[in-house]
């Protein structure tokens, strides 16, 4: 665990990345996995526990029919029920990411659920393989949700390949980025290299002053192998706590302080990451026409 300095005014916060095995099509046995895994890392002090990608369910779909028979309505879903529960119980946030049904339309979807319940969710934006096949793309942009325990955006995944989604949201003003994904082995990666995924959000979070959860699945889903790896990085750039196992279920936990992840954006004297931008010569929304708030 790890907190940066100067931040004593402001109590420290625990994460939790969960790292788990869901079975394909197992949704009962999935959700009571989780919950298990959500009450003990609630148990641990964790005030902010984020679950995989399609936690609920599993991934490799064969069929469109099979992810829509599987997928929920959002919030009323006995899986987003039951994590709302854990959250009501032990009194955090869980992160989980779930597939929503809309009618005829499905979405790879992440929620938001607190002490007060169902708070928010965000639909994937960047469609990985053949996800296409099941999902539309994401169309309620990157929602920012404002938190006791600070400001909380989401991503899913391949949303992490995207150094736009999080300059935007960490523009809208956000402290942590919650990522439930299932990342898969990538084509020519050097086995004496750490994955790429971890790359991207160790990078990622130094760019933008962000603290990234990200929740990884381990196991082999229908030949489709997931390579685990799940991690916590501080708003500099460097993981708090894993990279994880890549093949065994895990919590890694991880401390962080609100006003000392907003200063880690001031890099010295000189220079903001986020104030050092260049807007006069590109567009500081990224072409979103969103508002720039305030800080």
């Amino acid at each position: 665990m790890s907190v940066l300095p100067g931040s004593s005014a402001f109590p420290s916060v625990t994460l939790a990345s969960v790292q788990m095995a869901p079975r394909i099509g197992d949704k009962k046995g999935n959700i009571a996995r989780s919950v298990e895994l959500l009450e003990q890392a609630a148990a641990q002090g964790a005030k902010l526990i984020v679950l995989p990608e399609l936690a609920n369910t599993g991934y490799v779909f064969q069929s469109r029919s099979e992810a829509f028979e599987l997928a929920e309505p959002i919030p009323d879903g006995e899986s987003t029920q039951a994590w709302a529960a854990v959250a009501r119980r032990c009194n955090v946030y869980v992160v989980a990411g779930i597939a929503e049904r809309v009618e005829n339309r499905l979405y790879n979807c992440a929620v938001l659920v607190g002490p007060e319940g169902f708070i928010g969710s965000y639909r994937k934006l960047h469609l990985w393989g053949d996800e296409h096949l099941y999902f539309e793309a994401g169309d309620v942009g990157l929602p920012i949700f404002h938190t006791e325990i600070g400001r909380i955006g989401m991503v899913v995944c391949y949303d992490g390949w995207f150094p736009e989604t999080y300059r935007l949201l960490a523009t809208l003003g956000a402290d942590i980025v919650a990522m439930p994904t299932n990342w898969v082995p990538m084509a020519g990666q050097p086995d004496s290299m750490q994955a790429m995924a971890t790359m991207l959000a160790m990078a990622n979070a130094h760019s933008n002053g962000l603290n990234i959860v990200c929740a990884n699945r381990v196991g082999v889903e229908r030949d489709q192998p997931f390579i685990g790896q799940s991690l916590i990085v501080g708003p500099q750039g460097w993981p708090l706590a894993g990279p994880a196992s890549n093949t065994q279920e895990e919590i890694l936990y991880a401390q962080i302080n609100l006003k000392a992840t907003r200063q880690a954006r001031q890099l010295n004297a000189f220079n903001h990451v986020l104030r050092d931008r260049r807007d006069d010569l590109y567009d500081p929304m990224l072409g979103t026409g969103w508002p720039l708030p305030r800080h």
